[in-house]
């Protein structure tokens, strides 16, 4: 339907003046929101937080690798190797400086079915030129002081030795890293969580098969669990651990 000539000119004046109107509707809806009402001050101590150190006390803490020492062999593994390849570099480097300030490192890892086989065998197996995995294995290979717990599922703690392990280290806190997220990372963040341990779980360091997966799963760590996900750039070891006998039990 057409409007007509006379109509015109009091329909435009209507809008004219009800756009100043609009506009303060705008302006003061702008101003009552909370990053426009915080101050610049206040909002740049938002930013500087989320690059804030954690602090993590050494004594009682561990680091958790799941899964890490992996053939990765599967169909359409292409994308999940290119990104475990880049998490190795950063792992790794976290896992240098974890063992600095004397946090143990713990491979919890799967055995792909070889009942027969021990961790030497599985580290020569993900290791091998035929393993798509192999630069991963490589990159995080495990040494002499690291600890090696066997699952046969998707958690750390289900029908393993990891409880009588962290008891025997009276650790409290445990850094998850490794592959992958949304399975066993998180299955593993699970059952910790409901053994009231403290959950840190590095996002640069723990990849999945796509990264939707991966973000559902680190907002489910973060959220559900109460853990941290900060990057591993931003965790500091406060405090040296020493022995496991010179630990607080507390």
């Amino acid at each position: 339907m057409s409007i007509s000539a006379q109509m015109r000119p009091a329909l435009e004046a209507g809008m004219e003046a009800a756009l100043p109107r609009v506009r303060l509707f705008a302006m003061r809806r702008h101003a009552s929101s909370p990053r426009a009402m915080a101050p610049a001050s206040a909002r740049s101590s938002q930013s500087r937080k989320g690059r804030r150190a954690v602090a993590i006390p050494a004594p009682g803490t561990a680091l958790l690798l799941i899964d890490v020492i992996n053939d990765l062999a599967f169909k359409g593994s292409e994308g999940l190797v290119r990104q475990a390849e880049l998490m190795a570099d950063r792992l790794a480097k976290l896992k240098r400086r974890a063992a600095a300030a004397g946090v143990p490192t713990i491979y919890i890892n799967d055995n792909f079915g070889q009942w027969r086989s021990d961790f030497r065998q599985t580290v020569a197996h993900c290791t091998s030129r035929s393993s798509p995995g192999r630069r991963v294995s490589k990159r995080l290979r495990p040494t002499a002081r690291d600890y090696f717990v066997l699952k046969p599922k998707h958690s750390g703690f289900f029908d393993t030795t990891l409880d009588t392990l962290l008891e025997a280290l009276r650790i409290r806190r445990v850094i998850l890293a490794g592959i992958a997220g949304n399975i066993c990372v998180l299955f593993t963040a699970n059952d910790a969580y409901m053994r009231d341990l403290r959950i840190f779980a590095p996002a640069d360091c723990i990849v999945s098969n796509t990264p939707a997966e991966n973000d559902h799963a680190l907002r489910q760590i973060g959220t559900v669990l109460k853990g941290n996900v900060a990057v591993s750039t931003r965790l500091t070891f406060r405090g040296s651990a020493g022995s496991p006998r010179k630990r607080s039990a507390k």
